[in-house]
């Protein structure tokens, strides 16, 4: 990439977050990027993912494993799950090296729960090599990584089936 490589952050309680980074991803690969897409908190069976992993130039990294959601996580299953997504993280850190784009998906709720080791991500992004895009999505995101960031967008919830005890649908929300 000529141009110098940004930090943005999807973030917010509205659907979308992971929806316009992986619209992104297709754009990038589009003109010729390489992109590198990694999932956090999910297990890689989101239906986009299918898709994404058979376009040129996107590579699809997830953690197979599903720890399920945070809250409910027993404290042997999150100690299991941090050493799980901080190698994961890891992983990332020296596939970018091959990337011109990083996608890391729900980076932010890791994060926040101290589900990595938080210096890694932080080093990361102040030492990542000036021509690197990179996209992290999730809620709430601490004040240390929107000082980091060049772009931040925020999806806002206004109204959403959720609300109505309506469940995801194969498709549109997963």
């Amino acid at each position: 990439m000529k141009e110098t490589g940004k930090i943005h952050i999807n973030c917010g309680d509205g659907k979308g977050k992971t929806t316009a980074a992986m619209g992104l991803s297709v754009r990038a690969a589009g003109s010729g990027l390489k992109v590198l897409l990694v999932q956090f908190f999910k297990d890689g069976t989101s239906s986009e993912l299918k898709i994404l992993r058979g376009i040129p130039n996107i590579t699809v990294v997830t953690e197979e494993r599903n720890f399920g959601f945070y809250n409910f996580m027993k404290e042997e299953n999150k100690a299991e799950a941090k050493q799980a997504y901080q190698e994961l993280l890891e992983k990332a850190i020296t596939m970018s090296n091959d990337a011109d784009v990083l996608v890391l998906d729900e980076i932010i709720s890791t994060y926040n729960y101290n589900m990595i080791e938080r210096e890694t991500l932080v080093e990361f992004l102040k030492e990542k090599r000036s021509d690197l895009e990179v996209i992290l999505t999730g809620r709430d995101p601490e004040d240390e990584l929107v000082e980091l960031a060049d772009y931040v967008t925020e999806m806002k919830k206004i109204k959403h089936p959720y609300d109505k005890k309506q469940p995801a649908r194969l498709g549109i929300e997963f």
